[in-house]
C-alpha cells in the first residue's frame, strides 16, 4: 500500500468537515444580508455555531453597510486553512466549478484568489442548492409549519423573485425554478475558470 491509502481519506475527511462549516457560515452571511427570521430554529442552530470564532473575529473587523463583513473573512481565513492543511497531505489541486485549481503550485496571492473563487461558487452553490429543495418542498410540503421552509424561501427569492416576472407560470406550471437553475450552473461555469486561470498564473 502506498502513501496515499491513509492520506486519500484524510484529505476526504478534512475537505468535508471544513466545506460544512465554511457552508454554515457563508450562511450566516448570507441570513443577515436578506434579513431572514433569526428566530427560526435553523437560523439559530447556525448563530450557536459559528458565533465561537466570529464573536473575537468582530472585535476587529466590523461591518460595512451593515454586512457581516467578519463573517465572510472567517470563511477566507478557513478556506485558506484548509489549502494549507491539503498542500500538507500532498493535495496540490481542489476542485472548483469541475476546474482543478493548483493550490500547489501556486503563490500566497494565487491561493486567495483560489480561496475567492470557492467564496463565490459556493454562493452559487447555496442559490442553486434552496432552489432545488423549495421545489421539493412545495411537492411534499402538508402546509404545516415547517422552520426549513421559510429559511429556503428567503434563500431561493433573490434568484426567484427576478425570473418569475419574466417567465409566469404556464398553464399551472411554475418553470422559474429550472430557468433559475440553469442561470445559475451556466453563471457559476463562466465565472469561476476565469478566475482560477488568472491564479494559476500568479
Amino acid at each position: 500500500m502506498g502513501s496515499s491509502y491513509l492520506t486519500s481519506p484524510l484529505v476526504l475527511i478534512i475537505n468535508t468537515l471544513l466545506d460544512l462549516y465554511i457552508f454554515l457560515v457563508l450562511l450566516r452571511f448570507m441570513l443577515q444580508w436578506l434579513r431572514a427570521d433569526f428566530y427560526n430554529p435553523v437560523s439559530q442552530f447556525i448563530v450557536r455555531a459559528t458565533t465561537p470564532p466570529l464573536k473575537p473575529l468582530r472585535r476587529i473587523i466590523p461591518g460595512f453597510g451593515g454586512q457581516d463583513i467578519a463573517a465572510l473573512t472567517l470563511a477566507l481565513i478557513i478556506i485558506m486553512l484548509k489549502y494549507f492543511i491539503l498542500k500538507a497531505l500532498g493535495a496540490g489541486v481542489v476542485e472548483l466549478a469541475n476546474v482543478l485549481a493548483p493550490i500547489g503550485s501556486v503563490s500566497i496571492f494565487g491561493m486567495l484568489i483560489i480561496a475567492l473563487a470557492e467564496i463565490l461558487s459556493m454562493f452559487i452553490n447555496i442559490f442553486l442548492f434552496a432552489i432545488i429543495v423549495s421545489v421539493i418542498l412545495s411537492w411534499v410540503n402538508s402546509g404545516g409549519y415547517n422552520p426549513v421552509i421559510g429559511l429556503i424561501n428567503t434563500l431561493s427569492q433573490p434568484v426567484m423573485r427576478p425570473i418569475q416576472k419574466f417567465i409566469p407560470p404556464l398553464g399551472g406550471l411554475d418553470l422559474s425554478p429550472l430557468f433559475a437553475s440553469l442561470g445559475l450552473m451556466v453563471l457559476k461555469m463562466l465565472l469561476i475558470p476565469p478566475i482560477v486561470y488568472l491564479a494559476a498564473q500568479l
